[in-house]
């Protein structure tokens, strides 16, 4: 007889997306005419780079001749790619990395889920509250918390409560915690960190021996000249920390797959008896275990993000998207709304109405402003009361979305 994990049975009824797609079916199966605008999930909606347009174009044909077909490449990332992020992403910065611990993949949402594979089963893991809820429910599935409360709280996680008091930023443990994830920018608040509070957070990881899984998914929006864009530009950050990077919210991506991992070889766990274990080479081998790379093109199309020409291409696709945060921003902060977010991060983290829980305010706004966004809820409890809209719609829909939430809906 098979036996299911009954870890996955633990998990909230449906996860956040798969409801709200429900949810909006259900009202348009009812409301055949009505037109949806959908600022929710965080998916792009502009075209890829015509510089990348080209490079994937020109590699697809070199996949089409016997000279120049490649099949198999390296699983960690071909060396062009993984060089061009060396020098543009880090050198840059006055960080030095290793060739060896850039590791190239289909996505930060699948690194982010998978890197706990790595771990210790009886690991603490500490998230912030609200988080992208991949970090919750992929512990949840390996058997690291019990069964979640009334408010969404599993057992066996340590919450980092992020709200207003705290200017949506997680506080360092009362405790000792083993596995920390960090978001910044973040998703879904907007909120972001500066030199100061990631110093604290590397302190403390590396007196307490954790590890800080970093998720810079989105440092391509940060606008602030004193905000680091990478955890490693924080000294003692390559002895404690793992940085996951995409290039799908900076170059549209989301479609096209293609992402990476930073593990630094400084960075040690340790075995039940004390002996140190190097976690670049543990993350080397599930990778190459369980992945068998990005496919050539892609890389290829990924490589010209670097370019001149791929670097003012994807500055304006980032300046579109944050020009309609600015939209956003300013409108609902007009109406009367409480708002916070979009100055550094595509993301828009407002207050419900009065005394509405957030299922109940995106169902409001479904039904009379015809808008779908994030219930704040599904990014974890201190999330309940508050709402996300994602500034990746396109211009002409921006506009009318929240000029739409403006008439139709009371603060």
């Amino acid at each position: 007889m098979a036996l299911a994990n009954e870890h996955y049975l633990k998990l909230k009824a449906g996860y956040l997306f798969p409801e709200i797609a429900r949810r909006v079916q259900a009202f348009t199966d009812a409301n055949p005419d009505v037109e949806i605008i959908r600022l929710g999930i965080g998916d792009v909606t502009q075209p890829l780079p015509p510089a990348v347009i080209d490079a994937f174009h020109q590699a697809v044909s070199e996949m089409g001749k016997p000279e120049t077909f490649r099949g198999y490449g390296p699983e960690q990332g071909y060396q062009f790619l993984i060089d061009l992020i060396l020098a543009n992403d880090y050198e840059a910065r006055s960080v030095g990395l290793d060739f060896d611990e850039v590791f190239v993949s289909d996505g930060s949402k699948c690194d982010s889920g998978n890197i706990q594979e790595i771990f210790a089963a009886d690991n603490v893991i500490a998230v912030a509250d609200p988080a992208y809820p991949v970090y919750v429910d992929t512990n949840v599935m390996a058997g690291r918390t019990g069964e979640a409360d009334e408010k969404g709280r599993y057992a066996g996680l340590y919450y980092m409560p992020c709200t207003e008091a705290n200017d949506f930023l997680p506080e360092l443990p009362d405790r000792k915690v083993d596995i920390i994830y960090l978001c910044f920018p973040n998703n879904p608040t907007g909120a972001v960190a500066n030199a100061k509070v990631l110093q604290a957070w590397v302190d403390y990881a590396l007196e307490k021996r954790a590890v800080i899984l970093f998720d810079a998914a989105y440092e391509a929006y940060i606008t602030e000249e004193h905000i680091p864009h990478s955890i490693y530009e924080i000294p003692g950050a390559k002895e404690c920390a793992i940085e996951f990077r995409s290039f799908s919210k900076t170059a549209g991506f989301t479609g096209t797959r293609c992402a990476y991992t930073v593990v630094p070889k400084d960075l040690l766990a340790r075995t039940v008896s004390g002996k140190p274990v190097n976690i670049n080479q543990l993350w080397n081998r599930r990778h190459t275990t369980k992945f068998n790379g990005v496919s050539y093109p892609v890389q290829v199309a990924a490589a010209a993000v670097y370019s001149d020409e791929g670097k003012a291409q994807v500055q304006e696709l980032i300046r579109y998207y944050m020009e309609n945060a600015r939209i956003i921003r300013e409108t609902l902060t007009s109406a009367g709304f409480t708002v916070s977010g979009g100055l550094n991060a595509p993301y828009i983290w407002m207050k419900t109405s009065a005394g509405m829980s957030s299922w109940e305010f995106f169902d409001q706004l479904l039904a009379e402003a015809h808008v779908v966004g994030t219930p704040g809820s599904g990014f974890g409890p201190s999330g309940e009361g508050y709402f996300r809209l994602s500034a990746f719609g396109n211009r002409e829909n921006t506009e009318e979305a929240v000029a739409r939430i403006r008439n139709k809906i009371s603060p």
